[in-house]
Formats: structure tokens, sequence, C-alpha cells
């Protein structure tokens, strides 16, 4: 694999050459020469003028099936529809069948994935089972090589179980992830509490449910002097929540789901079930505060919160279909339709996911290996079912034309080429 990339503008706030443009030689996986101009009459030359080179995105909220669910995502079409996306890093959420609940599951999913171009980093659960009640083997697994813990998209109703497991984690090092929803407030409703649940004649999921848990969570994080990270926080009164705890000093980051920052609840009045997620949309203004936490550094990163279903999961009536959409191939796209500057959608997608997971960004400097995503937040092109590279087609984004494409995603002596 020789590949001379031209004219490419370097967003890597801890390389030398961050906000340059320059000529990339890659030889064997290795960054070989990074300069002004270069001749390689040998290497494939890629035409980057208008692209931007960046450390590969890292996820930090991604399902995919395997083990036992292997009919909606494996690693292997898991990682190709990451590779597509941009992601040279996933950290996968433990909703498997087992759950991700001791270092067996760790270990077969670290093994598993050896050899790809996507590095995969499996969360344990906090609780065994994901059944709220006992701690997991937290040490075991983060031995194992898991890097925090969570129970996904399961709340840890608990509160002495969550300040037990965040006590536990800080004493080596680790994370708790929360999933800040208290079930007693959602109930079983499935859509965001508003306008458009009346008019749908739903009930709804109203943003104490979220508030109530971060506030929760925030208070045992002080109490602990723990670190807390929050997942696909969706409200805007939770992004004040957030500004004040950062305020006051506490250890605490979180993320949002890329489709969080571009859809309202308005999207459901037709009951398509292909925009049934959780948490659920919510409304502009909801968008525009989280919009306001990414610019302000708030919100620490953007994920894609990809959750792969079968057809029989999501072609059915509203109410009994599951939640969830697959996301890895669309996160830069809607990135780019919230209006995101190329320099935000690397500090969101590829520097800040690492720092809060304690994973060093990759280098890039001549003789180190090229780990890396070349992207233009200009280029079109269009998402149907022969490119979504996922097992699953749960997206409403599939038939659209989207702006924002990954040229190039390389890592671990691999590329991925975009069509």
């Amino acid at each position: 694999m020789n590949l001379l990339i031209k004219s490419a503008l370097v967003l890597h706030p801890e390389s030398a050459f961050h906000k340059k443009t320059v000529d990339i030689l890659i030889a064997d996986g290795i960054i070989k020469q990074i300069a002004d101009a270069i001749d390689n009459s040998s290497a494939e030359v890629i035409d980057a003028k208008g692209a931007v080179i960046a450390p590969g995105f890292f996820d930090l909220n991604c399902k995919i099936g395997e083990p036992g669910l292997e009919t909606k995502e494996d690693i292997n079409t898991g990682t190709a529809a990451a590779a597509a996306g941009g992601f040279t890093g996933l950290a996968l959420m433990p909703a498997t069948q087992p759950p991700v609940h001791s270092k067996t599951e760790v270990e077969y999913l670290i093994n598993r994935a050896k050899g790809n171009l996507v590095d995969v980093y499996p969360l344990g659960t906090i609780s065994h089972k994901r059944e709220g009640k006992d701690l997991a083997e937290m040490y075991d697994m983060y031995k194992s090589g898991a890097k925090a813990f969570t129970d996904a998209t399961r709340p840890v109703q608990d509160a002495g179980l969550m300040e037990r497991a965040m006590l536990y984690a800080h004493g080596f090092g680790a994370k708790v992830f929360s999933y800040p929803e208290d079930a007693a407030i959602a109930g079983k409703a499935k859509v965001n509490e508003g306008h458009i649940s009346t008019l749908l004649g739903m009930k709804g999921i109203p943003p104490l449910a979220e508030e109530l848990m971060i506030a929760r969570d925030i208070y045992l994080a002080e109490y602990t002097d723990s670190s807390i990270h929050f997942s696909t926080i969706s409200a805007g009164s939770s992004v004040k929540l957030i500004r004040e705890a950062k305020a006051k000093g506490l250890n605490v980051t979180c993320d949002v789901a890329a489709h969080h920052l571009v859809l309202t609840d308005e999207v459901l009045l037709d009951f398509d079930s292909l925009y049934k997620v959780k948490p659920p949309l919510r409304t502009q203004k909801d968008i525009d505060a989280l919009l306001e936490g990414l610019a302000d550094g708030t919100i620490d990163a953007i994920v894609s919160q990809h959750t792969p279903h079968e057809v029989e999961f999501k072609d059915v009536e509203f109410e009994i279909a599951e939640f969830g959409i697959i996301g890895l191939q669309t996160v830069l796209p809607l990135a780019v339709k919230a209006g995101l500057t190329a320099e935000a959608i690397v500090e969101k997608l590829a520097v800040n996911p690492r720092r809060v997971l304690s994973v060093p960004i990759p280098a890039f400097a001549e003789e180190e290996a090229a780990n890396f995503v070349l992207f233009d937040t200009g280029a079109a092109w269009e998402y149907t079912r022969a490119n979504n590279y996922s097992k699953s087609a749960n997206s409403p984004f599939i038939g659209q034309t989207l702006k924002g494409k990954v040229l190039l995603t390389c890592n671990n002596h691999q590329v991925f080429k975009s069509e």
C-alpha cells in the first residue's frame, strides 16, 4: 500500500503540521514523508485539494450484535460500516447476548477484532447481566481490556449500586458511563413529551426523566470524587446541568448522538418507525441548546449511537418497533448539516472521544503508523443500500443525498477508499 495524498489540510491539534496544507506519502502503513510538495511515481496519487486529513474518528457509543445477536450486526460488518464512516476506533456497548459482563466476553471481542482496520474497545457492564442488582466483574474486565463500564441503554436505577460502581472504577482508573434516564418517569413512553406527542395521541418521555438522572449522578460523582460520562444527552436542560457541574470543577463529560443535532420530534408525525430512537427526538429548542453546548465545550463528543436491527423489528407499527437507527456512515454528514466546522468535527469525533476513554490520539508525523481519515465537508454523496456496509438497513437517511464525504480511512496497514 503506497499512497501519495496531495494538498490535504491537516487538522490535528497535537501535530506540528496542524492547519497546514501538505502532501503525505504513505508506504506499508507508515507515514514516510510530509512536505509541501512530494513527487513519487510508484505511489497511487490521491488529489485531496479541499479535503481535511485528521486522526481517525472514534465512536464512544456503538452497538454491534456480536456475541449472540449477529443477525443484527457482526464484527466484520460493523467495522466495515465504521471504516466507511471514517472511524478507526469503536467503543462497543455491552448490549449483547450474553452481555459483556465478564472477562470472557471482553477477551472474545478483542481477539475477534484483531487484524481489523478498526480498533475495537469493548465496554463492560456495570451490573451483572445488566440487571441493575449486583456489580459485574469490573476489575477482571478492566484487566482484560475494558476501558469503561455502562449498562448501555438500561439506566442504573439503584443509586447505591451506581455509587459503588463509581468508587470501584475510580480505584483502578476506569470510567463509568451513565445512560441518563429515570425509568420511573419515562415509563413505557415512546416519544418526547410535548406538542407532538399530544398530536400523536401518545404518552411522552419528558426531559425531566433525563435531568433527574443527570442531577443524581453529578451528586454521586462529587460525593465520591469520581468521574462520570453521560451518554447521548438530548435535552437543553441537561446541557445546563452539565455546564454547571463543569464550572464547579467536577470530572464530568458527555456526548450527544449525531441525529439529535438535526432531527426534531416533528419527523414522527407520519409514524415512521425509522425515526424511533431513545432518548427520543426532542424540539428545535433542545437542538439549539445542544449546539450551544458543543460550541462552548460543555458537550465533549458526538457519537453514532449505531443500533442495528433486522427489518422485522422496525417495519412494524410504531408502538411495537424497536428503538434505534444505524449511524456509523452518517455521523459526518449529520455533523456538517448541523453546521459544525471541520475543526469542530475533528475535535468532537476524533480528539475528545479518545480523551474521554484515555486512548492515545494517533500521532501525525514521519515514521509514525498511519491512522487517519481524509474527508471533504463539501462533497455530496448518495447513501444507498448498495453502499450501506452495515448488515442492517434501519436508517431514515438511506436514499438521501448527503453532504460530507469520507474519502479515505487508514489504520493498521489497511485502507478504506470510498467509491
